[in-house]
């Protein structure tokens, strides 16, 4: 049964999150949709690929949401000369012990920012996959936990970009939301001036929220209910693209799993303890479209993943709160624990 300590938990979230959220945009001027959409996949125990062009602040944003937390953060700097082992650590043999030991390498940390992820190769970038979705490392058949919580925020350039490698289909269905910072305002831009033109504000950035807070919080989002008619609607929305003509490649299982944890995230945020159909459909985009491979004559059209959830969005129907209640006598029923 629910307690009254875990029923102020969600005020605690949206104290917290909002403490966090002021954080980062005090670096990141004009985009608080993006920081926002940061701290709902960190709330919903994912992983975050910042994609755009050079220079609008991938990195910037990355640093900014490690910094406020007091937890441990680590950068990997992608090269094409990056190893494996550069990531996942490496045995030593050591002379005195007569016996291997492991060397935990950079993944080894509750933060974990890649940059420029995709200027290694993808032998490289395959390094990350059972980190990624289990949490665990495994080495000469020994297995390493991951600390908690864990997080990987990715930035990469467009494939368009010299010198980039594209994502395997398994790496970008291991992210949970992709977004784009885009460029800033002129009135955004000109604020960036006074900022930074004289230090980096990442210099002044001081934690404002520990690890056990978050980890407080991510349990928090895990008891946020989901109507059965809102869980039936993100799969109506993932199915649709497995049977879209101008897809070769749909979203996956994983992909209805990560749209139902970040539309619960949405709502614990929101302050609300039940998801609604609008947190699905404010989700779809930054969680579909990074998965979704176009056929040759859709990218012939021009016709984007974007586009096409988008116009899924407006194909698939939304259930009607008369059909479905969204919450259950004002509290999730004892038992439930959400997707």
């Amino acid at each position: 049964m629910t307690t009254y300590d875990e029923r102020a938990s969600l005020t605690d979230l949206t104290t917290t999150a909002e403490r966090v959220h002021r954080s980062v945009e005090g670096v990141i001027e004009g985009k608080p949709e993006v920081v926002r959409l940061a701290l709902t996949v960190l709330l919903a125990e994912g992983h975050l690929l910042i994609e755009d062009v050079p220079g609008v602040g991938k990195t910037m944003l990355a640093k900014a949401l490690a910094r406020s937390i007091d937890c441990s953060v680590r950068r990997i700097q992608f090269t094409p000369d990056l190893l494996p082992s550069d990531i996942t650590g490496v045995s030593i043999f050591d002379q005195q012990q007569r016996d291997f030991e492991f060397k935990p390498g950079a993944i080894f940390s509750q933060i974990v920012i890649g940059d420029e992820i995709n200027r290694a190769s993808p032998k490289t970038q395959s390094a990350l996959l059972e980190s990624m979705e289990e949490r665990q490392v495994t080495m000469d058949g020994q297995t390493y936990e991951l600390p908690s919580p864990f997080m990987v925020v990715a930035t990469q350039n467009p494939v368009e970009m010299e010198g980039t490698y594209p994502l395997p289909e398994a790496q970008r269905d291991r992210f949970m939301a992709r977004v784009s910072i885009g460029y800033p305002s002129p009135a955004a831009e000109l604020q960036m001036l006074d900022v930074h033109g004289g230090a980096s504000p990442l210099d002044d950035l001081q934690p404002v929220a520990h690890a056990h807070e978050i980890l407080k919080l991510i349990d928090a989002v895990r008891d946020v209910h989901v109507a059965e008619a809102v869980r039936r609607y993100a799969v109506d929305l993932v199915s649709a693209t497995r049977h879209h003509p101008e897809l070769r490649l749909g979203a996956s299982p994983r992909a209805t799993l990560h749209l139902v944890r970040a539309a619960k995230a949405t709502a614990a945020l929101a302050g609300r303890e039940y998801a609604l159909p609008d947190d699905v459909q404010s989700l779809a985009v930054a969680v579909l479209a990074h998965r979704l491979l176009p056929t040759a004559q859709a990218q012939l059209s021009r016709r984007s993943a974007e586009q096409i959830v988008v116009e899924i969005l407006q194909r698939v129907p939304v259930p009607e709160p008369s059909a479905q209640p969204w919450r259950t006598h004002g509290r999730q029923p004892p038992g439930v624990r959400g997707l």
